[in-house]
């Protein structure tokens, strides 16, 4: 087996627990190099720190598996997958959740969401698509599904010397996959909507902001299906306005409030930074609630995102009605808990109001994250009161 040996006192944060190995952290090799590979990383003191995935090809030279000289194989996988799956039933989820988050579940490169009957996957390293036919095998022994589509179109592949791949891998699997979410019914585009299809991360914090709908005007923006503006008028909020600027999502939303025979709502194309600024809007929302893109994906652009999430922030404090209720998220790892907050504090004090924090959240329990790796920590929700 490979022999990975860090750089003197590199081999610190591995320890501590953090999953990844970087080229620049290796001194050497002993043994076979081969991208794919199963390896073993050893502090420069000849300390055995962990066994994991090697890539030559990748940043992320290796990622570690088990921090034990134990057998990678198909019964370890096996475990791995039925441990987090037994944790997410344990917990009370049931029909739409995600079974595997990657690295958090000691998994990295693997994504597995269930949609009833129907399992979503990515696979984004190489080591694990060396194990592709076996996780399908688990998949299909633990699950039973009707059918498993692959969603390996993401460009971190390439990274790791993989082709972008789409495609039904295992039965077959419809192009709109039917859910049912806290009661609320939702077509989810498996094989061409964003990610896997929907952001399961925010099932429970559509729930928590629909309980600050009732009897309030609503305005949901960056809409994307409407999952929080359905999940609003499902608790009987007065009506609710959703805004989108792709007229995609604005069909997929129409096409959901038909579905769940919901009046009282309506939808907007429109950018949402032009939507903010509109006068005849100020003084008409109850509750608003900001899920935007992620403005930056990259540690070089965070100052232009901070902008970005500054000025919804800052227009949506302008336009609330006093006594009004403000969810405003970020879904970008570089958006960091302490700068989001940053961000926020400087909104109020350019918006003149009084803003109170009432509830900070993060991603749902089925997208866990590791204290060690602050990558993993991605999406943040701060709900504010405004007066």
């Amino acid at each position: 087996m490979l022999k990975v040996i860090l750089n003197k006192g590199e081999e610190k944060r591995i320890i501590d627990g953090h999953p990844w190995v970087f080229s620049n952290e290796v001194r050497g090799f002993e043994g076979e190099i081969k991208a794919g590979a199963i390896c073993d990383c050893y502090s420069y003191d000849n300390r055995f720190i962990g066994r994991g995935f090697f890539n030559s090809n990748s940043k992320i030279m290796v990622r570690i598996l088990s921090r034990n000289q134990i057998e990678i194989d198909k019964d370890f996988f096996y475990d791995r997958i039925k441990t987090a799956n037994d944790f997410r039933i344990s917990i009370g989820l049931d029909d739409n959740y995600r079974v595997c988050f990657s690295e958090s579940d000691g998994l990295p490169g693997l994504i597995v969401d269930k949609y009833g009957k129907y399992l979503v996957i990515q696979i984004m390293s190489l080591g694990l698509n060396n194990f592709k036919e076996d996780i399908i095998d688990i998949l299909v022994d633990i699950f039973n599904p009707l059918g498993i589509y692959e969603r390996s179109d993401v460009s971190v592949r390439k990274k790791e010397g993989l082709e972008e791949f789409k495609g039904t891998i295992y039965g077959e699997v419809p192009d709109i996959v039917r859910i049912n979410e806290n009661g609320i019914l939702i077509n989810v585009d498996v094989k061409n909507g964003q990610k896997t299809g929907y952001f399961l991360d925010q099932k429970m914090n559509r729930k928590m902001v629909s309980e600050y709908a009732k009897n309030k005007n609503v305005l949901d923006l960056f809409s994307h299906t409407g999952g929080f503006g359905l999940n609003a008028r499902k608790m009987n909020a007065n009506f609710v306005t959703c805004v989108d600027i792709s007229e995609k999502a604005c069909d997929d939303i129409r096409a959901n409030i038909k579905l769940n025979n919901f009046d009282n709502m309506d939808v907007v194309c429109a950018d949402v930074f032009d939507y903010l600024r509109l006068e005849e809007n100020k003084n008409k929302y109850d509750l608003i609630i900001l899920d935007p893109p992620a403005f930056t994906k990259d540690k070089n652009t965070v100052e232009a995102a901070y902008r970005g999430y500054k000025d919804i922030n800052l227009r949506a404090m302008k336009m609330i009605k006093s006594g009004g209720i403000i969810c405003t998220f970020s879904c970008s790892q570089h958006m960091t808990p302490a700068l989001f907050m940053d961000m926020i504090n400087e909104a109020r004090i350019d918006s003149r109001r009084e803003v109170r924090l009432i509830d900070f959240r993060i991603q749902s329990p089925d997208h866990p994250t590791m204290l060690e790796s602050s990558e993993s920590w991605y999406l943040k929700c701060a709900v504010l009161l405004v007066k």
